[in-house]
């Protein structure tokens, strides 16, 4: 029986891991094979740290961890794209209509 069992002790809230070179690499290559991509900051939550969202033309997306607002700000600035806060724009229509094509049509992706 489990009456008895002693419960694990708490994990921390954050066990999420920091940006590494491999998120910034992934990031700086979407924006180069990319039309028209932007940048989205996201702001650090209790299950992640701060992350940037880059959304193309045709609102292909991908997200990966950065280190800090500042961090993502010059991120972006050396890739010459532009970057918006999630809080204060919203996502792009684009990146809404992307998803939904793809649950329509999952064999084309």
């Amino acid at each position: 029986m489990a009456l008895f069992r002693r419960r694990k002790p708490p994990t921390p809230a954050n066990r999420d891991r920091p940006a590494d070179r491999a998120d910034l690499d992934h990031l700086a290559n979407f924006a180069r094979t990319r039309r028209g991509v932007e940048a989205y900051l996201e702001p650090r939550t209790t299950m992640t740290e701060t992350t940037v969202i880059m959304i193309a033309d045709d609102g292909e997306w991908t997200r990966r961890r950065i280190d800090g607002p500042d961090g993502a700000r010059r991120f972006a600035h050396a890739l010459g794209i532009p970057i918006y806060d999630v809080r204060l724009m919203g996502y792009p229509q684009r990146m809404r209509d992307y998803n939904e094509r793809r649950k329509r049509r999952p064999e084309r992706y």
